[in-house]
């Protein structure tokens, strides 16, 4: 049996009591957070309250020479994530890679960043389009600095239809967890390169440390939010499409942003 546990947003306390004793009763316990990770808590700290050792995966563990789910034949093993257990789609194929081992899976759901944003902003779950992902920046052979331009024709797609965006910020072991600032910097760099109005003017919201005690949302336009302190990762970036009424209220009111939201309503 593989078991796989969504641990929620922020520290070890955000598993669900049935994940938990999924944990406890597990002969072997596995986790990665290389897609996403916990802020407020540590392996130390996790493996005191869920009684269990717990076996960090690296990417090419899961991904590429996953022969630990061998074990889970005739064994009972837990597999750990941050957020909801099948948000991302590597553990989507790691479920059927243990299918065609013949290995038995259930899933054990966590909350998810895709809908705690809508709880933190206000914004409406289903008024939002496809998601969009920002990679940190990487030199050409060149020298030059090269952007993807992906996240920007998708954001520009949604608005056109109306729609809201929800921006994940890349997490690199090199070069750190992308910030609500940087993305938009690498936006508006885009913008300045197109010219296609996507970005100058554009309402966005950040958030910081879902999940946490104290998260931060600040909402305001791109160019003005860029420079916003959100402090400490993690960090997760929206652009909003056309606001309904309620939703303009909510950002003004809730996450702080301009009262000019409340004349752009759909």
């Amino acid at each position: 049996m593989l078991t796989f546990i969504g641990l929620g947003l922020f520290d070890e306390y955000d598993i669900s009591l049935k994940g938990l004793e999924a944990v406890r009763e597990a002969d072997m316990v596995y986790a990665e957070f290389y897609t996403s990770c916990l802020m407020g808590t540590n392996l130390e700290k996790m493996e005191k309250l869920y009684g269990k050792k717990i076996i960090l995966l690296s990417r090419k563990d899961v991904e590429q020479h996953p022969d630990w789910l061998n074990e889970a034949k005739d064994r009972n093993l837990c597999f750990l994530t941050g957020g909801d257990t099948m948000v991302s789609t590597t553990h989507v194929d790691l479920r059927l890679r243990a299918q065609k081992l013949g290995i038995e899976t259930r899933l054990v759901h966590g909350a998810s960043i895709a809908s705690a944003v809508s709880g933190l902003t206000g914004l409406q779950n289903y008024r939002f389009g496809k998601s969009a992902s920002i990679p940190h920046p990487y030199e050409s052979r060149r020298g030059t600095k090269v952007i993807s331009e992906t996240p920007y024709d998708i954001i520009k797609q949604n608005l056109e239809l109306g729609l809201h965006t929800l921006v994940f910020l890349d997490i690199d072991k090199e070069k750190g967890y992308m910030t609500v600032n940087t993305a938009l910097e690498l936006l508006l760099e885009v913008e300045e390169k197109r010219k296609e109005g996507v970005m100058h003017g554009a309402a966005a919201v950040g958030i910081a440390r879902a999940g946490s005690e104290n998260p931060v949302v600040k909402a305001d336009y791109a160019e003005n939010l860029k420079d916003f302190d959100f402090g400490k990762p993690l960090h997760i970036l929206v652009i909003p499409g056309k606001l309904h009424f309620l939703e303009a209220e909510a950002l003004v009111k809730l996450a702080g942003g301009p009262i000019g939201f409340m004349k752009e309503v759909d």
